[in-house]
């Protein structure tokens, strides 16, 4: 059974930083694209991120771009999202994601319903 497992998340003030990785293990997943999500309180999960199979293409929600960085490693079954200048509007919770498929392939998908495999998430809270 695949598993992802998320961790960087924390507490930070506005204009800080963090780090979220996210670890694959027991499926293949360096073949697929992965995604970021986020559900803030009271709120629907919203795509974040993603990253093609290859790193060569990459998506961001609108509301990110220029101060999120996504990457990943596939040697290490690692996807790390970089998140800098952070707004208090950026805390939720993050999740980790594989996509369905197909493999190999450099499109994106910015739908929770394209991602299959999910991780248990991580907080993050940006105060003011």
């Amino acid at each position: 059974q695949g598993q992802l497992v998320e961790s960087g998340g924390g507490s930070v003030q506005t204009g800080g930083s963090l780090r979220l990785s996210c670890v694959a293990s027991g499926r293949t997943f360096s073949t697929y694209a992965m995604g970021w999500f986020r559900r803030a309180p009271g709120k629907e999960r919203e795509f974040v991120s993603g990253i093609s199979w290859s790193g060569l293409s990459t998506r961001y929600e609108d509301s990110v771009k220029g101060r999120f960085t996504i990457s990943r490693d596939n040697a290490r079954n690692t996807v790390s999202l970089q998140m800098n200048s952070l707004k208090p509007e950026d805390t939720a919770v993050y999740y980790c994601a594989r996509g369905s498929g197909p493999q190999y392939s450099d499109y994106v998908p910015a739908v929770s319903y394209a991602y299959d495999y999910w991780g248990q998430g991580t907080q993050v809270t940006v105060s003011s």
